[in-house]
């Protein structure tokens, strides 16, 4: 693996610093937890070590951006302050609350969790990636990231922003970089002495060097360009679901006509939402499932 040399980011980090794969592991954790000192962000879920408001936390972050996630997390957990009060509560109140946070499945997805942290596991989200990763809309590397964050475990997992660190740091002179040549590197350099600090300061640097360098992860294996919302299968379902949230009734004809152009695409979407739980009927018309 080659030397990379940073360029000067800002925000406190020194300008032009070399690297050397593997010597130079130390001096590479210093820079990011030093830039993670002095420009790490203030984001409510870094302030508590809450499995269950983790476990929100990390739901609420697939797919979206955390400037809205920031936004709706507190309202959220005031909502729902523990995992009992997410399990009890009326699907109709959780989607409401979620609303504006797009991908409405996670939310059902959430809450089918905290039940069954209730029935299966006496209301303690377990700390064991295997077993998160069977929960509802958990994969491996939210299961990784949730035990990293709640419980300071030092697994080893990928996201978009540590993706970034990585192949800008370590794969400066690689073309296409993919997650298998990325994860020893990080198992490698991963700050064990307390992992959970060391994942918010890589997420953070991520984050300058998406605002300061070209796109180091347009060179990832795994790159993709995510599609465009508006007039997308999710602004649609986010309108039906949205109408459906003021308590009315409404027939799919209704809805269909809302849509004038493509009908078969509308209904096609009505019955996911349906087979998904959402949705369901009441004197042949549509409602919120309770």
């Amino acid at each position: 693996m080659k030397k990379t040399r940073q360029s000067d980011l800002g925000s406190g980090i020194p300008a032009d610093p070399i690297f050397h794969y593997p010597q130079d592991i130390q001096t590479f954790q210093k820079l990011v937890l030093d830039h993670y000192r002095e420009s790490g962000r203030d984001l409510p879920w870094r302030r508590t070590t809450d499995p269950y408001c983790i476990l929100v936390s990390e739901i609420m972050l697939q797919q979206t951006q955390v400037d809205r996630v920031a936004v709706k997390y507190p309202a959220f957990i005031e909502t729902f302050p523990d995992v009992a009060s997410l399990a009890a509560a009326p699907l109709k109140e959780v989607l409401a609350v979620w609303q504006g946070m797009g991908y409405n499945r996670r939310a059902i997805a959430l809450q089918k969790c905290a039940q069954l942290v209730i029935t299966r596991f006496d209301g303690s989200l377990p700390a064991s990636i295997d077993t998160l990763a069977t929960f509802p809309g958990i994969g491996r590397a939210t299961a990784s990231s949730i035990c990293a964050f709640a419980f300071n475990m030092p697994v080893i997992f990928i996201e978009t922003n540590i993706r970034r660190v990585y192949i800008h740091f370590f794969f400066s002179d690689t073309a296409v970089v993919s997650d298998t040549e990325i994860l020893p590197v990080l198992t490698d350099t991963l700050f064990r002495e307390d992992p959970r600090t060391f994942y918010n300061a890589l997420m953070d640097l991520g984050t300058s060097l998406k605002k300061t360098v070209p796109n180091p992860n347009r060179r990832s294996l795994h790159y993709t360009k995510q599609s465009a919302f508006e007039g997308s299968d999710r602004e649609i379902r986010g309108w039906i679901l949205k109408s459906l949230l003021s308590g009315k009734k409404i027939t799919e004809e209704v809805i269909v006509s809302h849509f004038p152009e493509e009908p078969p695409r509308i209904r096609k979407i009505i019955a996911a939402l349906k087979a998904e739980g959402f949705i369901g009927w009441d004197e042949n018309r549509l409602v919120l499932t309770s």
